[in-house]
């Protein structure tokens, strides 16, 4: 039911600043947020970990330490293709872990993410993940940065640690998303900054081996050949990614629910549609499932991991069973 509209406009990168003292009447939403996220997910996390955030998030380890032959069962992507051709064997590149690790999170605010049927909108469902991400890092005593992009731009938050970090990094997110919820809702102005772009800029940027999330709905005018997929492609040859798709139930099965009137929020275009129709909803039900089978066969041809997470539903549980696969592949 959305759809995702290409456009070539030029972005501005900025730093984004230290964070300033919230003053009287100023909205305190992030603050709000992390509040939440400490008590209702971290203290669900502590429950499950008993306080043991090392290597929650972290998958293969990230520092090069031999050169092995493969065996089966071992990863493609960890294929060294130079010692290959000159032995005639196939090796495998072993890492082990580092000490410190700086942690970067790509995340999609743009207007397609303005949308939910559930418990939260896409994007607040983003935000809540990278506030837990954010604080799990900082627990850990790793740096973590991140780079958001919306129709107002595109913003960087250079790495750091601690609570005071995630504040930031909540801070200038919200910064991409307009004054308020209300002002939200309005049809957006033409994109300023688009995944492609986000994805592209880490790749310049980011040269040491680092994890990294990007945090997105994936949605796009051609689902087949995704304008992002060679940028994710490019920083999953170097880096360790996983792809944080954000999903609304609403967006995979058309509710029962009469006459609606639809808009596309990236553009504002309105049209109607019946809901009801037998026909709409078969073709619906086609093109979703031919979108779902293409976005599985990128993420796949990328080399990713995939957490997915739903509106409908808090993120603790898709949390632990994704760290729980991660770990389990240790």
């Amino acid at each position: 039911m959305l759809f995702r509209r290409a456009r070539k406009n030029k972005i501005e990168i900025t730093l984004a600043p230290e964070p300033k003292e919230v003053r009287p009447g100023q909205r305190e939403l992030p603050v709000e947020l992390l509040r939440k996220l400490e008590f209702r997910v971290l203290k669900r996390l502590d429950g499950f970990l008993f306080g043991d955030y090392t290597g929650f998030f972290y998958g293969p380890s990230l520092d090069l330490a031999e050169v092995r032959e493969y065996q089966p069962g071992d990863e493609v992507r960890r294929i060294d293709w130079n010692v290959t051709a000159r032995t005639g064997k196939i090796h495998i590149r072993q890492y082990r872990e580092e000490k410190e690790v700086t942690v970067w999170l790509v995340v999609d605010l743009s207007a397609s993410m303005r949308f939910g049927t559930r418990r939260v909108l896409k994007q607040e469902e983003a935000l809540e993940f990278v506030g837990t991400a954010a604080a799990i890092v900082g627990r850990h005593g790793d740096k973590v940065g991140a780079i958001g992009f919306s129709e107002a731009g595109m913003r960087v938050i250079p790495p750091g640690t601690g609570r005071r970090q995630a504040l930031r990094i909540l801070h200038e997110l919200d910064g991409l998303l307009g004054p308020s919820k209300a002002d939200r809702a309005q049809p957006s102005a033409p994109l300023s900054g688009s995944l492609e772009q986000a994805l592209e800029y880490a790749a310049r940027t980011l040269k040491r081996r680092t994890l990294l999330f990007v945090v997105s709905d994936f949605l796009s005018p051609n689902p087949e050949e995704p304008s992002w997929a060679q940028g994710l492609r490019r920083l999953a040859y170097r880096h360790d990614v996983v792809a944080v798709r954000i999903f609304d139930p609403a967006e995979k099965e058309l509710p029962r629910a009469g006459e609606l009137r639809m808009r596309d929020p990236e553009s504002g275009e309105e049209f109607w549609i019946d809901t009801g129709d037998p026909r709409v909803r078969r073709a619906h039900a086609a093109l979703v499932q031919a979108r779902e089978a293409a976005l599985e066969r990128t993420l796949r041809a990328a080399q990713v991991d995939v957490l997915s997470l739903s509106t409908a539903q808090e993120i603790v549980e898709p949390l632990l069973k994704f760290t729980l696969r991660r770990r389990g592949r240790r």
